[in-house]
């Protein structure tokens, strides 16, 4: 038996060295930069913990757990993936902590690892979780995990752990919570990794349930990636990861949204058609265990909701939550505008600004627009104009309708966030198809009035 599991892990090594080789690198910031912490609290199996910081981070930051694969680490997870990059860009911090036993995998299937507060690397997960909060005055409301393959097996856990910490989270090429399950003392199932475990969407809920008996609070919403590839944690565990989350989350398995973002790429949305659906799942046709992909990382940071600056409460209560936004399919009448925006004030003094940060693929584009009020008064109710370059067409957008999908567009501001206080900002954003010109609109206005473009 232990040959076999050496043989099996060797196996999986393999693959994921291919991982971190695949993976895009991102350089975060110069100044910023990766910092060790000792010291962080219970720590049954002496975990190590890193925290990225940005120059740039808000007064009550959000927090992102990120997850490393086996045989990697913070620091590699760090440098080989876009998030810190992406919290530069919106203000939240991240902790990428490093597993320490052979192999540097996760436990995700002792049944310590399987419960509540019952010990091993969940335990000092949270702890470095708790310290982030403690100490960087970070909002307890807005706390989310995300990690790949191995990494992606604890993002499960972590929410089936503790639903009342985590608001999302996003799993690149994992298996569903308590799937990896063992009692024999070892870390790998082969039935759950070959895909051969298959349970009811009621079994399935049943054991996320059971991890913490008692607790009736909010569930933690769920974003799923897969490759129909992949030889080492095999496809059937993404419909299987469907099938918990939706019976967690009490939405029906049957999505309200098909569409293909990208080619090869099929997403599923359940319980709603927004950005911010209750859960999301891509499946990525012919690839294998190499996710997540140059752009993944800015959707997970677009369904936690994390490129939304909040409007309302700082104590990040759900309320304050940008859940509540709209479908992400483009308007195409601006009839809707009226129920959601109220009187429209221009920005005196011409006193807008737009920085619009775009990530092209072969033939697809997300654009990232981040719009500040540099006036001195507030602007209730706002469109932002712009001319998409020929050949793009929107696909989706999020925090914003947009109407028309090509050629001279119209965003029109949604219920939570038509107000931007002087010296305050808001970031909208939407996903594109392109005929290869991948470029930027050169001007935009705010309610009228050119913005000058950062």
């Amino acid at each position: 038996m232990q040959n076999r599991v050496k043989a099996l892990l060797a196996v999986i090594v393999a693959a994921l060295v291919a991982v971190s080789a695949a993976l895009i690198s991102a350089p975060p910031a110069q100044a910023a930069t990766l910092t060790e912490v000792t010291g962080f609290g219970a720590n049954p199996t002496n975990l190590r913990m890193y925290v990225y910081v940005p120059d740039t981070v808000r007064a009550r930051p959000a927090v992102l757990l990120a997850l490393h694969y086996c045989t990697g680490s913070g620091p590699a997870f760090y440098s080989g993936t876009q998030f810190a990059s992406l919290a530069d860009q919106y203000g939240f911090i991240v902790i990428y902590p490093s597993a320490t036993r052979s192999g540097s995998c996760w436990d995700v299937s002792s049944p310590q690892a399987l419960s509540h507060n019952g010990g091993s690397d969940p335990v000092g997960l949270m702890s470095m979780v708790n310290y982030v909060l403690q100490t960087r005055n970070a909002d307890a409301g807005r706390v989310y995990v995300t990690g790949a393959s191995s990494g992606g097996m604890m993002t499960n856990v972590m929410l089936g752990d503790y639903p009342d910490v985590f608001k999302a989270g996003a799993a690149f090429m994992g298996v569903p919570f308590g799937c990896f399950a063992t009692t024999d003392g070892s870390s790998w199932n082969s039935a759950c990794a070959n895909g051969t475990i298959i349970k009811t969407p009621q079994q399935w809920g049943d054991l996320v349930r059971a991890a913490y008996p008692g607790y009736s609070g909010a569930r933690p919403r769920m974003q799923i990636w897969h490759g129909t590839d992949d030889t080492t944690l095999r496809y059937p565990n993404f419909g299987e990861q469907i099938k918990q989350w939706t019976n967690v989350l009490g939405v029906s398995q049957t999505p309200v949204l098909t569409d293909t973002p990208q080619s090869g790429w099929t997403r599923t949305r359940y319980g709603a058609n927004s950005v911010t659906a209750p859960v999301e799942a891509i499946s990525i046709q012919g690839v294998g265990h190499s996710l997540p992909l140059s752009g993944q990382a800015a959707m997970a940071i677009a369904f936690f909701g994390l490129n939304v600056q909040p409007t309302s409460s700082p104590s990040g209560s759900p309320s304050s939550s940008p859940s509540s936004s709209p479908s992400s399919s483009p308007s195409t009448s601006p009839s809707t505008s009226p129920s959601t925006s109220p009187t429209s004030s221009p920005p005196p003094g011409g006193g807008c600004k737009v920085v619009d940060t775009v990530n092209a693929w072969n033939t697809g584009l997300t654009s990232d627009i981040a719009i500040t009020n540099t006036s001195s008064s507030a602007i209730n109710g706002w469109t932002l104009t712009f001319t998409l370059p020929s050949g793009q067409v929107i696909t989706n957008g999020w925090n914003a309708t947009y109407s028309p999908t090509s050629g001279a567009v119209t965003a029109r501001n949604v219920s939570y966030n038509g107000s931007i206080a002087p010296g305050g900002s808001t970031s909208i954003g939407f996903q594109a198809t392109h005929t290869g010109n991948t470029a930027k609109p050169t001007s935009f206005a705010l309610n009228g009035v050119t913005c000058t473009v950062g």
